[in-house]
């Protein structure tokens, strides 16, 4: 009778066992949903919600727009409130974490209003550097024009730099653009490749809309992940500031 007691309870036990287990598996996988890798550098947790993912973006845009020497203090403290999102944030408690994070990228965003306008009459372009080929043509080689990883649609940062440089076509009515997309060097070769001719294929159909060039004045070319503008150490860290570099369209002007 004991024997049969004592089976009973250790039935019991291991029952409750596997129940809060299974509980407990469940509460972590519920913990998950949504969550995307996050960057190397933060290490608290391997995954997180995609606003604390965009933060990191943001500030980082804004550093390689440099800002961080522009408005410092107003950057720093900006930084301290990204990092701050990420020091309280808990995969089963997440709101604070993530609403701090969106009010930061909304401030980030916004930094340093007056570097980036001046008056109409003061409008500074960006200045083309001015290369003559061994063949004696003369080309235009203007702004970078940078993707979001993954991406071959045109950011607002990308359109702006593509409407600063219409002037310059319209003052070159016989030149013509030569495109050339690439990629990080996450990802296969295959994918890469195509991803750099969609993102050059962005820019081309952007300047045909604009209505002033004609499709027969552009050629385009995707390079895939190859000629880098920075080497990648780490292909693995996305985010990292050299896959940003190479995250990008370059957009020439040859004049004739």
């Amino acid at each position: 009778m004991k024997e049969a007691t004592s089976s009973k309870s250790v039935t019991l036990k291991s029952v409750l066992t596997a129940i809060i287990v299974i509980f407990s598996l469940s509460l972590m996988a519920g913990c998950s949903v949504g969550l995307e890798k996050g960057p190397a550098y933060r290490t608290e947790y391997s995954q997180y919600p995609p606003a604390l993912i965009k933060a990191d973006l943001a500030l980082e845009e804004a550093r390689r727009a440099g800002k961080d020497s522009e408005c410092p203090e107003e950057f720093n403290e900006l930084k301290a409130m990204v990092d701050r999102a990420y020091e309280i944030y808990d995969p089963c408690i997440r709101q604070a974490a993530i609403d701090m994070a969106e009010a930061a990228i909304i401030r980030i965003n916004a930094l340093c209003p007056m570097s980036r306008t001046t008056t109409q009459s003061t409008q500074v372009y960006y200045e083309p550097k001015v290369v003559t080929t061994t063949e004696g043509v003369t080309v235009l080689a203007f702004e970078d024009i940078h993707f979001d990883f993954d991406k071959s649609t045109l950011t607002p940062e990308a359109q702006a730099i593509l409407k600063r440089n219409i002037q310059m076509l319209k003052d070159n009515p016989q030149s013509e653009v030569r495109i050339a997309g690439y990629t990080s060097a996450s990802g296969t070769d295959e994918y890469n490749q195509s991803l750099s001719e969609r993102r050059a294929t962005s820019v081309r159909q952007y300047l045909i809309n604009e209505g002033i060039i004609t499709p027969d004045r552009l050629t385009k070319i995707g390079y895939g992940e190859d000629n880098p503008a920075m080497y990648e150490p780490l292909p693995k860290e996305i985010y990292s500031p050299e896959a940003k570099a190479n995250m990008r369209v370059l957009f020439e002007i040859i004049v004739k």
